[in-house]
């Protein structure tokens, strides 16, 4: 398996980042899996405040929790300045997935044609 594609295939399907780390560039590697982390780590986190909250609402309210009041209650809340944070953190990860995999290709292309050089 050429360089290319080994770093390629490790940022698209495994995580993005992992392909630079494979290939030797440590820095920028780790800096996209942060990126990529923390992003998701955000949009975890505000997935689940978010279900909390409508839980405890529909608690207070009567106490009966059904799927229906669920998602009635979800897309209510979607509306809010909060889903526009969710979109940008998801744009955010899929900006670097795709930068990571195109990456990580240019990187191991470069190796490859170094290495048959040689």
């Amino acid at each position: 398996m050429t360089n290319a594609l080994k770093g390629a295939l490790l940022s698209g399907l495994v995580l993005p980042g992992l392909g630079q780390v494979v290939l030797k560039h440590y820095k920028r590697g780790l800096a996209l899996m942060l990126v990529v982390l923390s992003g998701l780590t955000v949009m975890v986190v505000k997935a689940a405040q978010l279900a909390l909250a409508i839980l405890e609402n529909m608690e207070m309210e009567g106490g009966t929790i059904d799927m229906q009041a669920i998602a009635e209650a979800a897309t209510r809340s979607t509306a809010t300045s909060d889903s526009r944070l969710f979109n940008l953190g998801l744009l955010v990860i899929v900006v670097c997935w795709v930068y990571s995999v195109v990456d990580a290709y240019v990187i191991g292309k470069k190796m490859d044609a170094s290495q048959a050089n040689q």
